[in-house]
C-alpha cells in the first residue's frame, strides 16, 4: 500500500495561502508522498514560504519559473518532475482533510481501481466553512462528465503506471476537465469516495468566479479538445449549461 503520491502544485502571488495548503499535506495520514510546487513568477514572498518548508523536509520541492506561463505549464513542468505511481493534484489555496490520501489509497487498491475522487466542502478567502458539499454521481459515467465537471481537482487522484502521465492542455482554465474525459474515455466510468475529503476554497478574485470567463473556457472544452464544428459546440454548451444549472445542483449540498 505505501505506493509514492506525487502532489502536482502550481503556485503565483498565492502567500497568503500557500502554508496553510502544505500543511494541510503534512498532517495527512499516508506520509509517502512527494509535493511538487512549481512557482509560476510569483511576485510575493510565495517562493521563499516554501523554500523554508523543504528546508526542513525533503518530500517539498520547489522549482521556480523565471516568468509567469500560466496554470497548466507550472502542472506539466511538475508532472515532468513526478515519480510517483500516483498522480494527485492540490492548487495553492485549497486544503485536504488528514486522512485524504489513506483513504484514497485504500479505495484504489481494494477496489482495484486506477482512478478515483471524492466529494469536497467549500470554504471562503478567509477559510470560513461555507457549509456546501459538492458531491456528484456515483458512478460517475463518461457522458455525465462530457456535460459538466463533477471532478474536483484537488480530489482527484490516478495511476501513473497504468495511465502514463497525462500531459495537461495549457489552456487557462478547464485543464483538469480534459484529463479527467480522456481518462474516463478509457475506462467509462468511475467511482468517487462518498465524502468530503478536502476544502475548495472560492476567492472573490478567482477566473471561476466570472461566469461568463467560466462559460467561455467550457466551450473552448468541445471546440478545441474535442474538435467539434462552432454550430455543434454552441449546442453542446446549451446543454452544459442546462446540466450545471439545474442537474448539478442535485449533487450540491447546504450543510
Amino acid at each position: 500500500m505505501n505506493d509514492l503520491v506525487s502532489i502536482l502544485t502550481p503556485t503565483y502571488n498565492t502567500e497568503k495561502f500557500i502554508r496553510e495548503t502544505i500543511e494541510s499535506v503534512k498532517n495527512q495520514t499516508y506520509q509517502n508522498w512527494e509535493m511538487i510546487l512549481v512557482d509560476d513568477g510569483s511576485k510575493d514572498k510565495t517562493a521563499f514560504v516554501i523554500e523554508e518548508f523543504s528546508k526542513n523536509d525533503a518530500r517539498i520541492k520547489l522549482f521556480k519559473l523565471p516568468e509567469n506561463r500560466g496554470n497548466g505549464f507550472a502542472r506539466n513542468a511538475a508532472l515532468e518532475r513526478a515519480k510517483g505511481k500516483y498522480i494527485a493534484y492540490l492548487d495553492a489555496d485549497d486544503l485536504w482533510f488528514p486522512e485524504k490520501l489513506e483513504k484514497q489509497i485504500q479505495f484504489l487498491k481494494t477496489n482495484n481501481l486506477h482512478f478515483t475522487f471524492s466529494f469536497y466542502d467549500s470554504i471562503d478567502d478567509e477559510g470560513n466553512d461555507l457549509n456546501r458539499k459538492v458531491e456528484s454521481p456515483n458512478p460517475l459515467t463518461y457522458k455525465q462528465l462530457f456535460y459538466c465537471n463533477y471532478v474536483g481537482n484537488l480530489t482527484a487522484i490516478y495511476d501513473a503506471d497504468y495511465f502514463g502521465k497525462i500531459i495537461m492542455e495549457t489552456s487557462q482554465k478547464r485543464q483538469d476537465w480534459r484529463i479527467w474525459l480522456t481518462i474516463l474515455k478509457q475506462i467509462k466510468t468511475a467511482r468517487p469516495i462518498p465524502e468530503s475529503l478536502a476544502f475548495y476554497r472560492i476567492r472573490k478574485d478567482s477566473v471561476s468566479s466570472s461566469k461568463f470567463k467560466l462559460i467561455k473556457h467550457n466551450f473552448g472544452v468541445y471546440r478545441e479538445f474535442h474538435g467539434y464544428s462552432f454550430l455543434f459546440s454552441v449546442l453542446l454548451m446549451i446543454r452544459f449549461l442546462y446540466t450545471q444549472l439545474i442537474i448539478k445542483q442535485r449533487y450540491i449540498q447546504r450543510i
